[in-house]
């Protein structure tokens, strides 16, 4: 499948990193499954996955956190 922001990439699974604003907290999660664009860069997360990424992101500002790094466990 063809990247649908540079259209010439290819994606490919792969892991990035996945940066989430929560109100004033800053949540980066590390290792995220995706597929990458061999061009560009760009990701796409499966619904699965970015579910869990949100579910982490809200974890941890509940948790009080403002700035959090976290390494993506599926």
């Amino acid at each position: 499948m063809n990247c649908v922001i540079c259209k010439t990439g290819q994606l490919k699974p792969g892991y990035t990193t996945v940066v989430l604003q929560r109100n004033e907290a800053t949540i980066v999660l590390k290792n995220v499954p995706a597929d990458v664009c061999d061009n560009c860069g760009e990701y796409y997360l499966s619904e699965q996955i970015a579910n869990k990424t949100f579910e982490t992101a809200d974890a941890a500002v509940r948790q009080g956190a403002e700035v959090e790094v976290v390494r993506f466990a599926a």
